[in-house]
C-alpha cells in the first residue's frame, strides 16, 4: 500500500505539473516556450503592429510613407519579429511579469511547506493517540492461531474487537455509573466481543457477536501490563480481560478454533468520540422503549444518536430481545450497520474536518495490538475493509443454549462449530446458501495444466497400508502422468499437503480439483514438482471429505443480516426487563409511565 503522507517536494511537483501553476524554486516547473538556442516564432500580426506608427527610437527618423514603410523599418532593424532591444519598452513587462511569477512561486513554495508541515504534525499527533499493546502474553505459545493462505498466498484477516465495561478514569465512572462507592477501579471485563473476519480475497467479510454471559475455559494467562496473572478457570467468556487483552484473544482462540490475527479494545469515552465524530448514527427500534439500567429512552421510530444516547443504546441489554446479552448484540449490529453505511456515503471520507475528527477520536478511544500500532498499518486495514459492499458484509450471533447449571449463564450450542467452521475456511455467509466464496473457488476456476502433462508424488502418511496406491490409481485413471510414483513418510502426517514447485502452481490446482482438495492444502515447496502427503485426515476414499460447512447451517438462529439492511428496527424487549419505582414492567410500559424523564436524543 502506499503510504498518503508523501513529502512535501513529491506533493508540490505533482501539484505544479497537473495545475500549470509556477512551480517552487527549485522544483522543475512547466517547459518554457523557448528552448535555448531556439528562435521565438513570429507572433506579430496584423493587430499587433498598430502602435508601430508611433516615434521611431531617438536619433532616427521616422520613415515615410505610412505605416507599411513604418513596418517595414522597423524589421530591417529588428530582423524581423518582435523588438528585442533590453532597453526599451517591451523588455519592461516581461522583467515584472517574471518578477510576479517568481514572487507566486515563493508564496506557492512557503503554502506546501505550511501544508506539509502541517500534515506531518497531523500525522505523529494521530501515531501519538495511538495504545498499543501485544497480541500474545508469552504464556501459552501460538495462543492467537495462525492464519492459511490461500493458493494465491492470500490470507484472511480476523480481528476481535472488544467493548470494555472499565471504569478505569473518572470520565468512563461518569459515563458507566458504579464508581459512587468503588471510585475508579482497575479491572475490566469485555462486555462486547465480535469477530471480524475479511476474507483472503477481501470480496465480503463476517462480524460474529459472542454473548458475554457464555461459560467456557479461561487458559493460563498472564496481564503483562499489571501482573495480575491466571492457572486458567471455568467461567464468563468476558472475565479473561481482566487478564489482558492478549487473555481476552487466547480465550476466544480456544473456544471457537478462528485465528486471530489482530485485537481492537474501545471503552465507555470511545463509544461517545466516535459517535460524535461522524455526527450520529440513525437507528430504529421497534417501539417506544426505556431501558432504566441503561437509561436508553426513545419513542417508535428512527432516531440520530450521538454521544451519551450512542452508548446507552449499545449498552442497553434490558431494552431489546429478552431482556438477556443476546438481544444487545442484535441492536448493536443495527448500529453497527448504520455506521458502516454512514462511512461508505458520500461525503463522511471526503471532508477533511469530518476526517480529522474521526480520525482524531478514533485513535484516542481505541487500544490496539502492535500489529495494528500505527496510522499507516490503520489505514492499511481501514483500506481493506472499504473493498468489502455493505451488502457483502454478514452480522451473526454465535449459537448459544442455557447453561443446565445456571439459568443466566449460556453454552455454545453445537451448531455454532457450523459457525465457526464457516470463518475458518474462508466461506461467505452474504446469501446463506450453502455457496463458497470467491476465494475457496479459485482453485478451480484458476487451473489449466492438462492431467496428462502432470506426474505426483503420492506419500502414505497415514499409517494404513495401501493409502498412497489408491490415491496414485485414482490419479492415473482420470488420465494424469504414468510418472506419478508412490511412497511413505518418514512420520505420520495429521494434514494432508500438496506441496508445488515455483513453477507448478497451475498443475497443483488441477490435482486439487481431481481429488477435492481446498485450496488451504496447497503449500508451496523449495524443490519442483508436486508431491501429495496423505495425512490421518484423509484415511479412506478416493476424494477428500469436504471439510466445508454447509452456510445454511451456520447462519440458523444466528440471527443473520448484512450491513446494507437500512429497514431492520431494534426489537424492543415484551418481557417485564426493567422497573419503575420498584415496578416490574416492560420497556414501553416504562416509557409510557417516565414522563418526566427526557428522551436520549433530544
Amino acid at each position: 500500500m502506499t503510504d498518503p503522507w508523501d513529502g512535501s517536494a513529491g506533493q508540490a511537483t505533482r501539484r505544479h505539473q497537473a495545475t500549470g501553476h509556477p512551480a517552487p524554486p527549485g522544483m522543475p516547473g512547466p517547459r518554457t516556450r523557448e528552448a535555448p538556442g531556439r528562435k521565438a516564432p513570429d507572433r506579430e500580426g496584423p493587430d499587433r503592429d498598430r502602435d508601430t506608427d508611433g516615434p521611431g527610437r531617438p536619433g532616427e527618423e521616422r520613415p515615410t510613407g505610412g505605416r507599411a514603410a513604418a513596418r517595414a523599418a522597423s524589421r530591417s532593424r529588428s530582423g524581423g519579429g518582435r523588438a528585442r532591444n533590453r532597453s526599451g519598452r517591451r523588455a519592461r513587462p516581461v522583467r515584472r511579469r517574471r518578477r510576479v511569477l517568481r514572487a507566486i512561486g515563493i508564496s506557492v513554495s512557503l503554502l506546501v511547506l505550511i501544508t506539509a508541515g502541517g500534515g506531518w504534525w497531523f500525522y505523529q499527533h494521530l501515531n501519538g493517540n495511538i495504545n498499543s499493546l501485544s497480541l500474545t502474553d508469552g504464556t501459552n505459545g501460538d495462543s492467537a492461531g495462525k492464519e492459511k493462505a490461500d493458493a494465491f498466498g492470500r490470507t484472511p484477516i480476523n480481528i476481535l474487537v472488544m467493548g470494555s465495561d472499565g471504569r478505569t478514569s473518572s470520565t468512563d465512572c461518569k459515563l458507566g455509573g458504579g464508581c459512587s462507592e468503588t471510585g475508579v477501579q482497575s479491572g475490566q471485563n469485555a462486555d462486547v466481543e465480535m469477530v471480524l473476519h475479511v476474507s483472503a480475497d477481501r470480496s465480503n467479510a463476517t462480524v460474529m457477536s459472542i454473548p458475554r454471559d457464555t461459560v467456557t475455559t479461561v487458559p493460563a494467562c498472564k496481564n503483562t501490563q499489571t501482573g495480575k496473572s491466571t492457572t486458567g478457570y471455568t467461567g464468563m467468556i468476558n472475565s479473561a480481560l481482566a487478564y489482558g487483552p492478549a487473555c481476552q484473544v487466547a480465550t476466544v482462540h480456544k473456544l471457537t478454533g478462528i485465528p486471530i490475527d489482530h485485537f481492537i479494545q474501545v471503552d465507555f469515552s470511545g463509544v461517545v468520540k466516535m459517535s460524535d465524530a461522524v455526527g450520529g448514527v440513525s437507528v430504529c427500534v421497534s417501539d417506544n422503549v426505556y431501558d432504566t439500567y441503561s437509561h436508553l429512552k426513545l419513542s417508535k421510530g428512527t432516531h440520530t444518536l450521538k454521544g451519551v444516547a450512542a452508548l446507552e443504546f449499545v449498552r442497553s441489554r434490558h431494552g431489546f430481545g429478552d431482556g438477556s446479552d443476546l438481544g444487545r448484540t442484535y441492536a448493536q449490529h443495527i448500529f453497527l450497520s448504520a455506521m458502516i453505511r454512514k462511512f461508505k456515503s458520500a461525503g463522511t471520507l471526503t471532508n477533511p474536518t469530518a476526517v480529522y475528527k474521526l480520525a482524531d477520536a478514533a485513535t484516542k478511544a481505541l487500544t490496539v495490538d502492535d500489529g495494528l500500532g500505527s496510522i499507516k498499518k490503520l489505514v492499511g486495514l481501514a483500506s481493506d475493509l472499504d473493498k468489502v459492499p455493505a451488502k457483502r458484509m454478514t452480522f451473526t450471533t454465535m449459537q448459544t443454549g442455557a447453561d443446565p447449571n445456571d439459568s443466566n449463564r449460556l453454552v455454545v450450542a453445537a451448531s455454532a462449530q457450523s459457525l465457526f467452521s464457516t470463518i475458518v475456511n474462508d466461506q461467505s455467509l452474504t446469501t446463506g446458501s450453502g455457496k463458497k466464496s470467491k476465494a475457496a473457488t479459485a482453485t478451480a476456476t484458476a487451473s489449466a495444466v492438462p492431467p496428462a502433462e502432470i506426474a505426483v508424488t503420492v506419500e502414505n502418511g497415514t499409517g494404513i497400508t495401501g493409502r498412497a496406491a489408491t490415491i496414485a490409481d485414482t490419479l492415473l485413471d482420470k488420465g494424469y502422468s504414468p510418472d506419478t510414483t508412490t511412497g511413505n513418510t518418514p512420520t505420520t502426517a495429521s494434514t494432508t499437503t500438496l506441496t508445488y514447485g515455483s513453477d507448478d502452481k497451475s498443475a497443483a490446482q488441477t490435482v486439487a480439483k481431481t481429488l477435492g482438495l481446498s485450496s488451504s492444502h496447497l503449500k508451496k515447496g523449495t524443490d519442483s514438482g508436486l508431491t501429495l502427503v496423505i495425512g490421518t485426515d484423509w484415511s479412506s476414499g478416493t476424494t477428500y471429505p469436504d471439510s466445508k460447512a454447509d452456510t445454511t447451517e451456520a447462519v440458523q438462529n444466528a440471527h443473520a443480516q448484512t450491513a446494507d439492511d437500512s429497514k431492520s428496527c431494534a426489537p424492543v424487549s415484551t418481557y417485564k426487563t426493567v422497573s419503575v419505582n420498584g415496578v416490574a414492567m416492560t420497556p414501553t410500559q416504562a416509557y409510557a409511565v417516565s414522563t418526566g424523564k427526557k428522551d436520549s436524543d433530544s
